[in-house]
Formats: structure tokens, C-alpha cells, sequence
């Protein structure tokens, strides 16, 4: 029930303006979701006493744990990284983070604003970009100032987005994909 819990805190603080150790420490949900399996099997094969029995459904279980395993892998083995952490311009408290991960062979970039350090810090999602096809890839996110991001794809679209001087609220969320 404590994994439910953190996997829960951790998505909702996803969200616009959450505490970034939340959600670094709490938003993973494939690794807490296995865990979650793992720990029920667990308890149904301590709860039955016969020792039989427990053999009986403990080879099924890993032989289809084995079996799923590769598939698994191949839907969800990427999972986003921060490939990017770019302090603000004129010492401002935010940095530009970027996360970069894959849908399949498809990449995928999120961007977003950290607002403030320590354990205080609130994370501002900004962008999110599917490179399925080339003009929709994030080629560049840059400062272009303390409170405005250029954002540019692959197509050579760009999307400027403001943010609040107070707050570090980005004014819009972009997307390309």
C-alpha cells in the first residue's frame, strides 16, 4: 500500500509546479508497479501453508515471469533520463531541465523549468516533443533570457515560452508529435 502511495504523490507532484524531490524519488511507476507485483506474489505464496501447493503455482508463476520479461523490456526499457540541466542567465534560482527517453525507436524530450533548489524546488513542465518524424525532434532549448526558453525543432519551428518572474509558471505548454 506504500508503493501505491509514493507511485500516487509522485504523479500528482508531476504536475504543474511539484516539489521536485517528490517527484525524482516517488514518479516511477514501472519499477514501483513490479515491486507491487512481486510483493503480492509473495504474500499469496506465504499465506498457503502446503508446501506442494506453493511448488505448483511457483513454477507457472516464474516460467511466465521469464516469458514476459523480454516483452516487458522492450515496451519499457527506456525510461526517460535528464540528459540537460541549464542554469538560468543573470544568476537567476532556475535551471532548464530536459529528459530524453523513447517510445519503442520513437525519441522523446520533455522539458521543463526547476524553479528554486534544495528541497523547496518546484518542477514547471514546459514542452513535451515526439520525434516519430524528424521535424517534430527537439534540436535546441536555450535561455533567451532569465525568464524566457527558445525552444526549437528539428523542422525549424520555434516556440518561445515566457515564464512567470515570480513563480518561474511557464505562460503555455508547447508540443510537437
Amino acid at each position: 500500500m506504500l508503493l501505491v502511495a509514493l507511485t500516487y504523490a509522485g504523479a500528482r507532484a508531476s504536475q504543474d509546479g511539484g516539489l521536485v524531490v517528490v517527484i525524482e524519488a516517488c514518479y516511477h511507476p514501472l519499477p514501483f508497479g513490479a515491486l507491487v507485483v512481486v510483493l503480492l506474489v509473495l504474500a499469496i505464496l506465504i499465506g498457503i501453508r502446503s508446501w506442494l501447493i506453493r511448488a505448483q503455482l511457483l513454477v507457472p508463476l516464474l516460467a511466465g515471469a521469464l516469458l514476459a520479461a523480454p516483452f516487458g523490456l522492450l515496451m519499457f526499457g527506456s525510461m526517460p533520463r535528464k540528459t540537460a540541466d541549464r542554469p538560468a542567465p543573470d544568476g537567476a534560482d532556475r535551471s532548464l531541465v530536459i529528459h530524453e527517453g523513447s517510445a519503442m525507436i520513437d525519441p522523446l524530450w520533455w522539458v521543463s523549468v526547476d524553479e528554486g533548489s534544495g528541497l523547496t524546488a518546484r518542477r514547471w513542465p514546459v514542452g513535451y516533443f515526439n520525434g516519430d518524424a524528424v521535424d517534430n525532434a527537439l534540436t535546441s532549448a536555450e535561455w533567451d533570457g532569465p525568464d524566457r526558453i527558445r525552444l526549437t525543432t528539428g523542422g525549424g519551428e520555434v516556440f518561445v515560452v515566457d515564464l512567470d518572474p515570480e513563480s518561474g509558471r511557464p505562460d503555455r505548454r508547447v508540443s510537437a508529435g
